[in-house]
């Protein structure tokens, strides 16, 4: 982090970012659910497989978030997906301020093929640790809340529920602030 701000003017501010990517699919996590004493609650289960994935990214301190939500993702459209992701994230950051951007070390976060925003450093996440990354936490909140328990009617439903859950989570910026901030992230 050091790096990062002695090669950055002096008095710029700096947003700290978290970045991740969830998949959405059809067989969903059953979560708590209230039924009588003795009984088993029933979910309803869908076994057919197809995805959609959330590129989402947080800024704890502010409660802001920038998100987008794909219908599908391989290699190339990963490399894309991610572009549009930084372009999204820079737009969200306050004027005159600079994003270090943490990201894990997946693929497309490390590719040459990235065009990264003059206004956005990335930062990268330690291999194999996904539990640093308060986006995670974000994840599971938005499943237990707003995307298991469900089958979606097709896949145009499913990009909908994906969407409505984000915009739900960015409508409440004190939510963002209790999942996402680290303490020990904001000691620089």
């Amino acid at each position: 982090m050091a790096t990062i701000k002695s090669r950055l003017p002096k008095n710029i501010e700096i947003e700290l970012w978290w970045a991740d990517e969830a998949r959405i699919g059809q067989k969903n996590k059953i979560t708590r659910r209230w039924a009588r004493k003795g009984t088993r609650p029933s979910a309803p289960l869908d076994q057919r497989t197809m995805w959609t994935y959330i590129f989402g990214a947080i800024c704890p301190k502010k409660g802001k978030a920038a998100g987008l939500v794909l219908p599908y993702c391989d290699t190339d459209a990963m490399n894309h997906a991610m572009n549009q992701h930084l372009l999204e994230i820079s737009q969200a950051v306050d004027e005159g301020a600079h994003a270090v951007l943490i990201v894990d070390q997946a693929g497309w976060h490390v590719t040459p093929k990235l065009k990264v925003p003059d206004t956005v450093t990335l930062l990268f996440l330690p291999p194999r640790s996904p539990e640093l990354n308060p986006v995670e936490n974000l994840w599971q909140f938005m499943r237990e809340n707003w995307l298991s328990n469900r089958i979606f009617k097709d896949y145009d439903d499913k990009v909908s529920h994906c969407c409505d859950a984000w915009n739900k989570l960015v409508a409440q910026p004190w939510k963002i602030m209790s999942i996402g901030m680290r303490d020990w992230a904001h000691r620089f």
